[in-house]
């Protein structure tokens, strides 16, 4: 066969895929654009480059970054194998070492004979089979032409993302569901589709001080335009400097809402919509914020049912180049509007360093699978491949935000298992479980990949 696929940008996804690709015996023309142009994270020239924590998180089994990688190992990802090679002391967590991990893939890439390495700013988006993996600092000129081929209310350059909250660590004791104006929640018939965190003023008002008080992440290089852009939608820090008053007339207004165990409208409430299809997780309405992660949790457990709430993502703003990826795209990560179109990495809303690989691995394999007719891979979402996909593809495109791996993704368990550890450990072997029968149903290639590499 003598088709090849182009791989647009050389971090963490581009390279996973270039591997993929090249391995099953296609070739590859990897186009990256530094160091011609450079970007305001990167510092080197090489692939995979990590440019700011060294740190690929949980290695832990029952753990959700611990199971993604897990998974990656199972299905021959060379990016996590690399980074186990590499690894630093760091307890239960993967540490790299920077240089020679970046080193080593670069090496990888530019002595594979079925990879091409040009170094070049794309400025369009290529005609033939390709992957879009050009990450959150994707350059204008490619920007703008996804935007024409997708859309312009559909590719965002910056993050406000709000904390998201486990469900089930929310005390419902305090908490209570309704909707602005619900009349029939209030009188204790069908629940409201919103979690509500009622203060009083004295609780608000600890809050607001707490928030003021906080050590805030410093914009610098192109997240200063956050300080311009979000004017909008203002980082809840921003918003109590301008007033006591100013959250509760904000996004923590009470209007329209009744505490049915008070029977009074609350001084300020916090806000909490779900997340997911499942209902497992709940995202705070308005609630961007930089407040610095650590003390972040420390301020939100303040508000009155969240004391001992499980944060899946906290909350942050900066320059990110993403689509809208329900709208954009299928769980196979191939375009809606153009089957050979594959996007890739944290372009898609996939967070992390790991995340950024497994859509890279995902794409790579499906690219190679779609141009044999092959039928593509759409994990069960009871692996974590499957349940992160499932998410950016089918989470509501209105607030649409990008997603790390988590727990709360996976689709809950049959039985009830109630002990946390005891849960997780339950979650992770079903993954394991359900990742191998399908890989095993899909390709002998995989069952040959079990037997020789782990």
């Amino acid at each position: 066969m003598t088709e090849s696929i182009t791989i647009v940008g050389g971090g963490l996804a581009g390279s996973e895929a270039a591997w993929q690709i090249a391995n099953r015996g296609i070739h590859v023309d990897l186009v990256e654009m530094r160091p011609g142009r450079g970007t305001d994270a990167h510092v080197t020239d090489r692939l995979a480059e990590l440019v700011c924590s060294n740190s690929m998180g949980s290695t832990l089994p029952d753990r959700a970054l611990g199971i993604l990688k897990r998974e990656l190992l199972r299905m021959g990802s060379m990016v996590i194998r690399t980074a186990y090679k590499h690894a630093l002391p760091a307890g239960a967590a993967l540490a790299v070492s920077r240089e020679e991990f970046s080193e080593e893939i670069t090496a990888l890439i530019h002595g594979h004979p079925n990879i091409t390495v040009r170094r070049d700013e794309m400025t369009a988006i290529p005609s033939g089979p390709a992957i879009i993996a050009t990450g959150p600092l994707t350059s204008s000129a490619l920007a703008a032409r996804i935007q024409d081929l997708t859309g312009r209310q559909h590719l965002y350059f910056y993050d406000a993302m709000a904390p998201i909250v486990v469900a089930d660590s929310i005390d419902m004791q305090r908490a209570f569901r309704q909707s602005r104006y619900d009349r029939e929640s209030e009188l204790g018939g069908d629940e409201g589709d919103y979690i509500n965190c009622p203060f009083d003023q004295a609780e608000y008002a600890r809050f607001v001080q707490a928030v003021l008080d906080a050590p805030k992440i410093e914009l610098k290089g192109a997240d200063k335009e956050l300080e311009r852009y979000f004017e909008g939608c203002m980082p809840i820090e921003a918003l109590a400097a301008r007033g006591e008053k100013s959250l509760a007339f904000g996004p923590m207004r009470p209007v329209g809402l009744r505490d049915p165990r008070t029977g009074r409208r609350p001084y300020a409430v916090v806000q909490l919509r779900q997340d997911n299809v499942a209902g497992t997780l709940y995202n705070m309405v308005g609630f961007q914020t930089n407040i610095k992660w650590g003390v972040q949790e420390q301020v939100l457990r303040l508000i009155p049912g969240l004391e001992h709430a499980e944060f899946e993502r906290l909350g942050q703003m900066h320059r990110n180049t993403f689509i809208n990826s329900p709208t954009l795209l299928r769980p196979t990560l191939q375009c809606q509007v153009r089957d050979d179109l594959f996007f890739a990495g944290q372009i898609t809303g996939t967070e992390g360093y790991v995340g950024s690989t497994m859509g890279g691995l995902v794409a790579g394999i499906n690219s190679v699978r779609r141009l044999r007719g092959e039928a593509l891979l759409e994990l069960p979402r009871t692996t974590m491949i499957g349940a992160l996909l499932y998410y950016i593809t089918h989470a509501e495109p209105a607030t649409f935000q990008p997603m790390k791996a988590a727990m709360g993704l996976l689709p809950e368990l049959d039985a009830t298992v109630r002990n946390k550890r005891a849960r997780y450990a339950t979650y992770a072997e079903r993954a394991e479980t359900e990742l191998e029968a399908y890989l095993v149903q899909i390709s002998p290639a995989f069952r040959a990949l079990a037997l020789l590499d782990l």
